[in-house]
């Protein structure tokens, strides 16, 4: 994509903090298994309440009393590969060796220094996606960086720590969470602030993310591998974006976070230059809407209030954009919503909503309003409102310093949204029930760094004479690891080549996946004894989708079961030589004219006939057989 701003003339700064689930065969403190489960599979539930702490320095973490706010009830769901250590009703055990030898190898990839001592320290989390309250993390590296196009990217901190829980159902005053994911390690890795525009963020992500594939040790699939975005600019604050799922829209959710910024410090200059101010003062106004049309304000009344605040100087600001399709009034919302509340009205909108223009009239002239002033209501539990106007309140202030410090949501559109206040250094405190581990100089140096992807490529390309598409398509696909089974397992096997295996694994079953078929129920065995029968000669490669399809759809059979029950196999050569001689006689005329050139047309009709029970090398080596002796006669 174009680049859409100076982002150097803006003084942008960028780091990426990359979160990758290990592929270990136990969780971080305990010997569960590493395994995602089913709701349906839940043996057995049960619920907290969680509040913040202070920490040791008698500090509490704001982000932790912002969350805190909003008193809910967090149902847990176990199964019966989860233990008393997720239920936080067992201490934890000692660190996983296997993880911590996994992310030492990362630490290598990434030309880190390792610490001398590993200490777990706990982060106070209370959102209900931890059991205890908090995060067992561990800080393992630093100093390290990777080669980009645009020079070296520091990475500067890794981190060894466990996974939170999976968030199942919200259900406002409730929320549900599935205990299978907590508990499984992974790695959080922090570059410095050296990417230097949208692109450069994601060809720096795709670099880590190559390096961690690289080792073989990583989950793969969708929520396995989190990217957040630290984003700011010169006059700007640093802005934390949780939750970039798609590598993809990397370049878009940086791209949108400098426009909203830059947005940010533009309303900012406006308002100061007309005098803009906020009255923290909150207004009872329900009386005025007592015989309202308006839907939201008449359930809202049912059991509450109807509050305002007055904004001076604020007309005209609270509707202006600040990212497509996005306002500064949204921000305003984005904030009122933590006290629980649906949403707020504000006069740069009205009359809409069933509001009318006589109630924004009287809303006006109740709280002083000039016309260069705007008005922001809410309709909620008192309580609840008032919380949600004492936020907007506190979030105009701030859009008169330019943009706030926050950890914002990114959206599925490239946008963001706020979530919380950006986190402090009084969430951290040591964990005591986990001994600390000595990494050696012998030790590290013990850790084996694996070859990477783009170095794999390259060597299938002269080992097995791939293409270098199907090269690169086959290492970075989740079928790595089964190609080079296959491949050892078949080695000298000529019915068996690298081209073959690699276009049905990175072909073949994505074309099948888009045709509906069920191949999540594939397993390596299904794949293994289709490969095992054409090596053998049993079958065809032209009948592998036919088996495969099969077996998706019946994950039950195996290979010569599905072979068995299409009714394929291969034919006697006899019988192709028969017929292609038939076909080649009925079209002498177009032979003897096309020459070798009429094998292309003449295999449609040979193929279709011997579907599956013939290769196609093997009908074009009987056809041009045929032709020549027609040529020569």
């Amino acid at each position: 994509m174009s680049e859409k701003y100076d982002y150097a003339g803006l003084g942008l700064k960028c780091g990426l903090e990359i979160h990758q689930q290990l592929d270990s065969k136990q969780k971080l403190f305990c010997s569960c298994p590493t395994q995602i489960r089913e709701t349906g599979e839940s043996t057995y539930e049960f619920f907290r309440y969680l509040r913040p702490t202070a920490s040791e320095m008698g500090e509490t973490d704001r982000a932790a009393l912002e969350q805190s706010k909003l008193r809910r009830k967090y149902v847990y769901k176990g199964y019966d590969t989860t233990c008393l250590v997720e239920n936080d009703d067992e201490p934890p055990k000692e660190l996983d060796r296997e993880s911590l030898d996994i992310a030492l190898g990362i630490c290598k990839l990434l030309n880190m220094q390792p610490v001398d001592q590993v200490h777990v320290m706990r982060k106070i989390v209370v959102d209900g996606s931890n059991t205890s309250g908090f995060q067992r993390t561990a800080f393992l590296a630093k100093d390290g960086y990777i080669d980009t196009s645009a020079g070296p990217v520091g990475v500067g901190v890794l981190c060894l720590e466990e996974e939170a829980c999976q968030k199942i159902e919200n259900q406002g005053d409730s929320i549900i969470y599935s205990l299978d994911r907590l508990g499984i390690p992974l790695v959080e890795i922090g570059t410095d602030p050296h990417i230097i525009s949208p692109a450069h963020a994601k060809e720096t992500a795709q670099q880590i993310g190559m390096l961690l594939r690289s080792t073989g040790k990583v989950k793969r699939g969708l929520g396995t591998i989190r990217q957040d975005v630290n984003i700011s600019i010169a006059k700007g604050a640093r802005v934390e974006l949780k939750g970039v799922q798609a590598l993809d829209m990397i370049e878009t959710i940086v791209e949108r976070e400098v426009e909203r910024q830059v947005n940010l410090l533009a309303i900012r200059d406006e308002l100061l230059e007309r005098g803009a101010s906020v009255c923290d003062t909150v207004f009872d106004v329900t009386d005025l809407f007592m015989d309202t049309k308006s839907r939201v304000i008449k359930k809202a009344l049912k059991k509450g209030k109807v509050l305002a605040v007055l904004l001076p100087g604020f007309a005209g600001f609270v509707g202006r954009e600040v990212q497509s399709g996005r306002r500064l009034g949204t921000e305003f919302s984005d904030r009122a919503r933590t006290s629980g509340v649906g949403g707020i009205f504000h006069t740069d909108e009205l009359p809409d909503y069933g509001i009318t223009e006589d109630e924004v009239r009287a809303l006006r002239k109740a709280v002083g309003a000039a016309e260069n002033d705007a008005v922001v209501m809410v309709a909620d539990a008192e309580m609840r409102a008032r919380g949600a106007m004492e936020s907007v309140i506190s979030r105009a202030g701030e859009a008169l310093e330019g943009v706030p410090e926050e950890t914002r949501r990114a959206l599925p559109d490239g946008n963001n949204s706020y979530l919380r206040p950006l986190p402090g250094a009084a969430r951290m405190y040591p964990e005591t029930d986990v001994p600390q581990i000595g990494i050696s100089t012998d030790y590290f140096d013990a850790i084996g760094v694996p070859e990477l992807l783009t170095e794999r490529a390259r060597r299938f390309g002269s080992e097995f004479g791939l293409h270098k598409e199907l090269s690169e398509r086959i290492v970075y696909s989740t079928y790595l690891p089964l190609f080079e089974e296959i491949m050892q397992l078949f080695a000298g096997n000529h019915n068996i080549t690298a081209t073959f295996v690699a276009r049905t694994l990175t072909g073949t079953l994505p074309e099948l996946k888009r045709d509906g078929v069920e191949v999540d129920n594939l397993e390596d065995r299904h794949l293994i004894d289709v490969f095992t029968l054409v090596a053998r000669g049993d079958i065809s490669k032209e009948a592998t989708d036919q088996i495969l399809r099969t077996m998706a759809n019946n994950p039950s059979l195996n290979a010569e079961d599905a072979v068995e029950e299409l009714g394929l196999g291969v034919i006697d050569t006899k019988l192709i030589e028969k017929f292609i001689e038939s076909v080649v006689s009925d079209r002498e005329d177009f032979v003897r004219a096309k020459g070798l050139a009429a094998v292309g047309p003449l295999m449609g009709p040979v193929m279709a006939e011997f579907r599956g029970k013939v290769d196609g090398k093997v009908v074009s080596d009987i056809l041009k057989q045929k032709i020549n002796k027609y040529i020569s006669t």
